[in-house]
């Protein structure tokens, strides 16, 4: 991951940096500016893997890869963006405020505090859930408003939002990196 910020910058000077959106994403968090790490080939199976699973469920709620949120000061992109369809822009922007549903998937070489510490963010900020999905440990992390941090594995119903109608476990996840 490459940071460039020596010192804490504004979301608006953020917003007007050359090359944002150059692969892959610049994000701006706590005032530092950091580009994501490349994915990994587990990474990108799973991303696409939940995608589509999510948008099978014709829902009113739509999930994006790598899609930008402009929280209140943070600029972020998660790895799956899951909005309701009303929330979707038709001019081709980021969404604005925090993802119905975050999911991030972690990767070897990420902080899985940093990653924790975007989720916080984004419910503190109006989202409903959050995944952290560590593949190494074979386990989900939960994030929900107002509740305890949860640590699924196994065949235990992953939750999902009400509108969703998806079931799916930690073991079916994983399974998609079965080569």
């Amino acid at each position: 991951m490459t940071s460039t910020a020596l010192h804490p910058i504004t979301l608006d000077e953020f917003s007007q940096l050359p090359n944002l959106e150059e692969s892959p994403a610049w994000e701006l968090f706590n005032g530092q500016f950091l580009q994501k790490p490349m994915p990994t080939f587990d990474h990108s199976c799973l991303q696409k893997r939940l995608v589509t699973a999510i948008d099978n469920t014709r829902s009113p709620y739509e999930a994006f890869p790598e899609l930008r949120c402009i929280l209140s000061q943070n600029s972020i992109v998660p790895d799956i963006t899951v909005s309701h369809h009303t929330r979707i822009t038709k001019d081709n922007q980021a969404i604005q405020g925090a993802p119905n549903w975050i999911i991030e998937i972690l990767s070897p070489d990420q902080s899985t505090t940093k990653l924790i510490t975007k989720i916080q963010a984004c419910l503190a900020e109006g989202s409903q859930l959050g995944w952290l999905i560590d593949s190494q440990e074979a386990v989900i992390m939960i994030f929900l408003p107002d509740q305890p941090l949860r640590l699924l594995g196994s065949d235990t119903l992953l939750p999902v939002l009400d509108e969703v109608l998806l079931e799916l476990t930690p073991n079916q996840v994983f399974g998609w990196l079965q080569r």
